[in-house]
């Protein structure tokens, strides 16, 4: 085993600046989170929310100014048109140097061939995914004998600063049972003739 310490500098949390683009609740989790290590806390929202900033002590700001501010950027936005690609070559190069990108949403919420560039110029010190553009058919699959036909997530995961889970976010015994409930309220609703909470609209 090996135990050292080599490359294994970190960072305090406390006093730096968070960005997390989307107020969603999962956002207003991740920014609750954040103030409590004692960080300064921006966010990003189509809709910014003068009480939520007070009960959180946030401040909602542009996606200039999280760019060019914050130590650790978090995303969560749905994917949209608007929202694809929202972390591309212009706003990888606007990031504040050395700062942390992390995404638990949506994988196309970044361009992966920006991403490796930026990784590769050492814009970034460190990048944490839950999510990849292109994981249909790679994750929760197990590659072991065909192996990852994936060449940009193969050289993702060649960076001693980058980690990323197979979108595993969810997979507790909490959030699995909530997803059952969930899904059999829908369907007595349904059965019932009731108005679906949940309902998807195209």
């Amino acid at each position: 085993m090996d135990f050292s310490l080599d490359g294994l500098v970190g960072f305090d949390l406390h006093g730096k600046t968070m960005g997390v683009l989307g107020a969603g609740r999962i956002g207003q989790a991740t920014m609750s989170i954040a103030r409590g290590f004692g960080m300064r806390v921006l966010a990003y929202d189509l809709y910014p929310n003068a009480e939520l900033a007070a009960s959180l002590g946030c401040e909602f700001v542009s996606l200039e100014e999280v760019w060019r501010q914050a130590d650790v950027i978090s995303l969560h936005l749905p994917l949209t048109a608007e929202s694809r690609h929202v972390v591309n070559r212009e706003t990888l190069a606007r990031m504040k140097p050395g700062a942390v990108l992390i995404n638990t949403s949506r994988g196309g919420l970044i361009d992966t061939a920006a991403l490796l560039e930026a990784l590769k110029a050492g814009r970034l010190s460190g990048v944490g995914l839950d999510v990849y553009e292109m994981e249909e058919g790679v994750f929760f699959e197990n590659l072991s004998e065909s192996g990852l036909q994936d060449d940009q997530l193969a050289r993702l995961l060649t960076f001693p600063n980058v980690l990323v889970t197979s979108h595993q976010g969810f997979l507790t015994r909490e959030a699995l049972m909530n997803i059952a409930d969930t899904t059999l309220g829908n369907a007595g609703a349904f059965e019932r003739g009731e108005a679906l909470v949940n309902a998807v609209s195209a």
